[in-house]
């Protein structure tokens, strides 16, 4: 009988050879499987020859009629990948970040993901419990990956800013533990969060479905940004924290004139309105869609200052077919 990866591996795995068959009785199930389990968990940090004597454990495991027990054992190793949750940090070599699920998730479905850069002065911790941020995503499927910024802020101002390097490796760090869906990555941040976004869609090697900027810009002109994307920003007239960035004699537009630019809009508006998602708050939305990148630009303006608006997180997810189950 031959074992898939037998050939060349005999010299370590002499019970996966013909002549071997008869030695499975020699092997505990429990070893072995204790074995698969430790050398899953601890596959980055193995060596060739640890490998190898993967495959063979893998093997014997087969071999010996085990297939249910290795199934759980593969299913604790995953769900100890997922254990970092909420409050608890996953770890990403010096660096850190959070992950809150969406309610009901059946655990197998590919998830949209929107990873939010938290303002100056916080961490992760608040994301994954704010109700303007994950209050939107756990109703509406989308799984939240908040990273902790380096001195509780974020090097937005600069082309070369590690922090898209870490942001992008997070990306990859959450592909390993959780399935996701990477045709819907959307990015979001408040105040230097939303300048770090910026920042991260100008440099940033993952493909991007939408940026949510709230209240937070970067000056990026000559920064060389590598694509066009999508943005959504919305600023407060009376932003005493991160001033509105008007334009001559006071045009709101200014605020997106990067990425209109960079996206290759029309000058022209294409659609405006006005729009409410709680009594007390009016957008004024501005939206360009004739841009030759096939990338929108869409701008609301409210009349207050600086603080993340009730809903608005959640109406820019609804946008994209997102909406609350």
């Amino acid at each position: 009988m031959a074992w898939p990866g037998q050939n060349g591996l005999a010299f370590v795995c002499p019970w996966l050879t013909e002549e071997g068959e008869e030695r499975h009785g020699d092997f505990r199930v429990a070893e072995v499987l204790l074995f698969v389990e430790r050398s899953l968990r601890y596959r980055k940090a193995m060596t060739l020859f640890q490998r190898l004597l993967q495959r063979c454990a893998l093997g014997l495991a087969l071999a010996m009629g085990v297939g249910a027990a290795l199934d759980d054992a593969l299913a604790r190793d995953q769900a100890a990948d997922r254990s970092c949750l909420g409050p608890v940090p996953c770890v990403l070599d010096n660096r850190s970040y959070h992950v809150l699920e969406p309610e009901g998730w059946d655990g197998k479905t590919p998830l949209p993901v929107l990873l939010h850069f938290h303002g100056w002065g916080r961490q992760g911790t608040l994301i994954v419990k704010h109700s303007r941020i994950a209050g939107a995503t756990k109703e509406r499927g989308v799984l939240l990956v908040a990273p902790n910024g380096q001195g509780r802020t974020w090097r937005f101002r600069t082309a070369n800013s590690p922090d898209v390097a870490f942001a992008d490796a997070v990306i990859a760090d959450i592909a390993k533990r959780w399935p996701i869906d990477r045709a819907q990555i959307f990015v979001s941040g408040y105040s230097y969060g939303g300048a770090m976004a910026w920042r991260y869609a100008c440099h940033s090697k993952t493909r991007l479905k939408a940026v949510f900027a709230v209240s937070g810009t970067a000056s990026l002109r000559g920064d060389g940004c590598v694509r066009p994307v999508t943005l959504h920003h919305v600023h407060g007239t009376r932003d005493t924290v991160l001033p509105y960035p008007f334009g001559p004699g006071g045009s709101v537009e200014e605020a997106v004139a990067y990425w209109r630019a960079h996206n290759r809009c029309a000058e022209t508006v294409s659609k405006k309105e006005i729009w409410k998602a709680v009594p007390i708050l009016t957008f004024t939305r501005h939206v360009w869609r004739d841009c030759a990148s096939g990338f929108d630009v869409v701008l609301d303006v409210h009349p207050r200052g600086h603080f993340i608006p009730r809903f608005w997180i959640a109406r820019q997810l609804d946008d994209y077919g997102l909406s609350a189950r």
